[in-house]
């Protein structure tokens, strides 16, 4: 198979489930080496998932490395070329599904020794500190704005001459993962950050799907949240870059 921009995205995307739900999955289940260590290693590991994603997109074909419909719908307001979604956005989900069964498989042994139903929900899909949706809403919504503005601001950066501030494009992914792990540690706290509809749920119809040990629900009736609330703040933020941009 040649490298293309869909397996690009595809790939891209199972890396960053693989390693982002991995290090979740590392801190909440029992008897990791990792367990209990906390939300600064959930989040570094988050960031560092989001540079090695974009790395291994851009190796398989995707210059873009999207790996988040966010990304991919903000980018096409802003730019009024829609040609990419129809490709991008089932790659996307696809590889999100693919790298939550690696996760699943990886800490096979590890599913039996936790008890409790939340913590394994927890390695697929998001959940709120408090469920009360309008604010969950909100706080993705503000979330996926900002990764956006940061996104293209990293993405100007590159643009620029380096004499004047700007930076080399190669070094953006370290930028991007140093962002999203920025984010996780402001505005984290509140719904889990899914701030991507596919890390959500991709992973959300896995835990359905497979046969956890004793998983409890998949959560559905907040499902929509982090899927819902993303798409309109990448929709939001396209439509404002628009305005200083073209």
């Amino acid at each position: 198979m040649q490298p293309s921009p869909f397996l690009g995205e595809l790939v891209g995307t199972m890396v960053l489930i693989l390693l982002g739900n991995g290090v979740v999955a590392n801190v909440v289940l029992k008897k990791t080496k990792g367990e209990s260590a906390g939300w600064i290693v959930i989040t570094a590991g988050w960031g560092f998932a989001v540079m090695i994603g974009i790395f291994t997109a851009n190796a398989f074909g995707s210059a873009a490395a999207h790996l988040n419909p966010a990304v991919t719908i903000a980018f096409a307001v802003l730019r009024k070329d829609y040609s990419l979604i129809a490709s991008y956005i089932p790659a996307q989900l696809i590889g999100a599904f693919f790298g939550a069964v690696l996760v699943w498989l990886q800490y096979f042994p590890h599913w039996r020794a936790t008890e409790d139903k939340g913590s394994k929900l927890a390695c697929f899909a998001t959940n709120p500190a408090i469920r009360t949706a309008p604010y969950n809403f909100l706080s993705e919504f503000i979330a996926t704005f900002l990764l956006i503005v940061g996104v293209v601001a990293i993405g100007y950066a590159g643009t620029s001459d380096p004499e004047r501030g700007g930076i080399p494009s190669g070094i953006s992914p370290y930028l991007v993962g140093m962002l999203v792990w920025s984010i996780g540690l402001s505005l984290g706290g509140t719904t889990g950050y899914a701030i991507n509809p596919v890390r959500d749920l991709g992973p959300r119809l896995a835990h359905a799907i497979l046969p956890v040990h004793d998983k409890g629900s998949s959560e559905w009736e907040y499902g929509w949240v982090p899927v819902v609330a993303p798409v309109l703040g990448a929709i939001a933020s396209g439509l404002v870059l628009r305005f200083f941009y073209f």
